[in-house]
């Protein structure tokens, strides 16, 4: 026997099995990443406590303005803990920070796109910018593709054309065609975002309608009436469960009644309930606002967060059931970070699927060094 596995063993002999594996389930996913580099019997207990004792979770992130501190922060569902991340960003101050379609984090400026999808965003590509200027433009990664969907231009009162940039061959190419509803609704505040392996998927908030761009063949599909019900005054999508969702506001914006999530069953034809948030939580979504006209979401795996759009003070969750008859979990994340004064930062939300090797990975940086602790519940440090 070498001396590692003999190493290995005298890791365990104290407390082993089931005991350990059931300890470290209690643990926050930055301390099992830490337990896991010890050993290698360390790195199976961890690896056996999630798999058989308490799961991976998808991690909600917001960002704050470059150059602050900390740089974001981070909440964990698995352990219901939020954690300050701490890391040298090259975005530089002035830039404007934007996300979309949950995982695609982003600035866009004339002479430079900038943008980064892995879970914690700590690394940055930069491209050249797209080949037309223009403001508040819809944003999304599809593959290795980038595409930019109109925006507003001050050489042409017409929505400028598509743009796409390969980021295999490092280039942009165009595409004339776009959907007349962007000649009226210009801007990405009209609309919700969503990517699937092969397309981008834009609703339009207040009917309903979605388009889809096919960035290989360079064409529009819809539009495709998505309304789920008559009462529904805006509406956002995001994929959850494995499949598509629809979040819905039901009532007005000075009066919103419910909000509800559907599941696409049939691509843009058919859909059904799988939740309705309790209306205690939607109180709470909506804060002391006198309305609220639309919800942001971010979304990963299973989970939902769902947000206020103008006035983020408090972050709803829902666990979308798989088998069975389905359904929703709802929750409420705790709000141990959003307050007057990080308000004014202008927050920026994300989520992602975070593992013990991201976190590895992170941790291992040293330029820039990176630092993730859990947050302690009086305010951000």
């Amino acid at each position: 026997m070498s001396t590692e596995e003999t190493a290995d063993e005298q890791d365990g002999a104290a407390v082993h099995g089931d005991i350990l594996e059931c300890i470290l389930s209690h643990l926050p996913l930055i301390d099992l990443a830490s337990s896991s580099s010890v050993s290698r019997g360390w790195e199976r207990a961890v690896s056996s406590s999630i798999s058989h004792f308490n799961a991976l979770k998808p991690w909600l992130l917001l960002h704050f303005h470059p150059k602050s501190s900390p740089s974001a922060a981070a909440y964990d569902p698995r352990s219901a803990v939020w954690m300050n991340i701490n890391y040298h960003s090259p975005i530089p101050p002035t830039a404007h920070l934007q996300s979309s379609h949950s995982s695609l984090l982003y600035t866009l400026t004339p002479s430079k796109f900038s943008f980064s999808i892995d879970p914690l965003h700590l690394t940055w590509d930069h491209v050249d910018p797209p080949l037309t200027w223009r403001t508040d433009p819809i944003v999304a990664l599809v593959a290795h593709r980038v595409i930019i969907v109109a925006g507003t231009s001050v050489f042409n009162d017409e929505p400028p054309a598509v743009e796409i940039h390969d980021l295999k061959s490092n280039t942009w190419d165009t595409c004339e065609e776009l959907p007349s509803i962007f000649a009226e609704y210009a801007t990405a505040m009209w609309f919700s975002i969503a990517v699937d392996d092969n397309n981008l998927h834009v609703m339009h908030k207040t009917s309903g309608a979605i388009f889809s761009f096919d960035p290989i063949k360079k064409s529009w599909a819809g539009p495709f009436d998505m309304k789920p019900d008559p009462d529904v005054f805006s509406s956002i999508i995001g994929f959850a469960g494995g499949g598509m969702v629809i979040v819905g506001l039901l009532g007005s914006p000075e009066d919103v009644k419910s909000v509800k999530i559907y599941e696409v069953v049939v691509q843009f034809s058919e859909w059904r309930k799988i939740g309705e948030m309790p209306k205690s939580l939607v109180e709470k979504l909506q804060g002391e606002s006198a309305e609220m006209a639309s919800i942001g979401m971010s979304s990963a795996g299973d989970f939902i967060f769902l947000h206020h759009g103008s006035d983020p003070v408090e972050v709803i969750q829902c666990e979308v059931v798989s088998g069975g008859d389905g359904g929703c979990r709802w929750g409420i994340v705790p709000n141990t970070v959003v307050d007057d004064r990080t308000r004014l930062r202008r927050l920026v939300f994300t989520s992602s699927n975070v593992g013990v090797e991201d976190l590895q990975r992170a941790l291992r940086s040293e330029s820039p060094q990176t630092t993730i602790n859990v947050k302690e519940s009086d305010g951000l440090n």
